[in-house]
């Protein structure tokens, strides 16, 4: 089967347009944050299955994550959003967790929420960083998932800008880029991410895309009839500005308010009409240069008749 890779639009079989012929069915990530209770079992067991350094444990003052943010040597990573609602009209105090009286709140402030989630790289459908890179250390797997080989990666760095969440880093002691790999070594063995795998509260579920899609949409309905009417899916969407990622999620907030863009657009889908641009702008220096010869020499030969 001949290869054809898209860089925007629909991509029902990302595998088989990238070279595989008979993959197995596309499998994802669908993290349902209403269910994580922030004990980053997730960032330890990747961690330990993937033998990746420690990379500095820093309380940043603002809440109590420890990592602050995806990175080359941390490829889970949980948030920690302390939210306080506005107080409600007629009441002055902030009730403590176990409901208790909240003497001493400061005046103005309501009921606090914490809201975890686990964030992974997102394996898009259209991959930018796999489309920028020189090298092919990042490749598509039979899975649908986008892998770097860290062993032919040479430091260049396209795929850092090019990723459109912020996922994809260098490390700084050589260079090299690094990014989930969805445990592909695992994949092929049948077994689960290490991640999904130390999930306590299943927070973290992993299987074929379409059925994960399926079971989330079901579990927002249910939340929506629980009265949780904020809740919403993240990426799920196939005609997205990604084409829909490999790992999605069930949001109670804003994307924002988590660290990931509303609406992103994959960082290469306008390269084909760059380049055309580019094109038409260099055949019309070029025919500028020609003229600007051509005319003189013409001027001389009708001088010479």
């Amino acid at each position: 089967m001949t290869e054809r890779h898209l860089l925007s639009g629909p991509e029902p079989d990302p595998a088989r347009d990238a070279g595989h012929p008979e993959p197995p069915p596309r499998v994802g990530f669908f993290t349902d944050t209403s269910v994580c209770i922030g004990c980053k079992a997730c960032e330890v067991a990747c961690k330990e299955w993937n033998a990746l350094p420690e990379d500095g444990l820093s309380l940043t003052g603002m809440s109590y994550d420890n990592t602050q943010g995806l990175g080359a040597s941390t490829w889970r990573h949980v948030a920690f959003i302390e939210q306080t609602a506005p107080e409600p009209q007629g009441r002055t105090q902030l009730p403590l967790a176990d409901g208790g009286g909240g003497d001493g709140a400061a005046p103005g402030m309501g009921e606090t929420r914490w809201l975890m989630s686990s964030d992974v790289c997102k394996h898009c459908t259209h991959a930018a960083c796999l489309d920028v890179c020189p090298t092919g250390s990042l490749f598509r797997t039979e899975f649908g998932t986008v892998v770097v080989q860290d062993d032919i990666c040479n430091g260049c760095g396209y795929c850092v800008p090019a990723c459109p969440y912020g996922v994809i880093e260098q490390r700084p002691s050589d260079g090299r880029a690094f990014k989930c790999t969805m445990c592909y070594d695992r994949l092929g063995a049948g077994q689960e991410p290490a991640c999904a795998k130390a999930c306590p509260t299943e927070s973290i579920q992993f299987g074929p895309l379409d059925e994960l899609r399926e079971r989330a949409a079901l579990r927002v309905d249910q939340l929506h009839e629980a009265g949780v009417t904020g809740a919403h899916l993240y990426g799920d969407d196939p005609d997205d500005g990604v084409g829909g990622d490999g790992a999605f999620f069930l949001l109670l907030d804003k994307p924002e308010v988590y660290g990931l863009p509303p609406d992103p657009v994959v960082t290469t889908r306008d390269l084909p009409a760059m380049w055309k641009h580019a094109g038409a702008a260099a055949a019309s220096l070029l025919g500028g240069f020609a003229l600007s010869f051509a005319l003189p020499a013409l001027a001389r030969r009708r001088g010479v008749r």
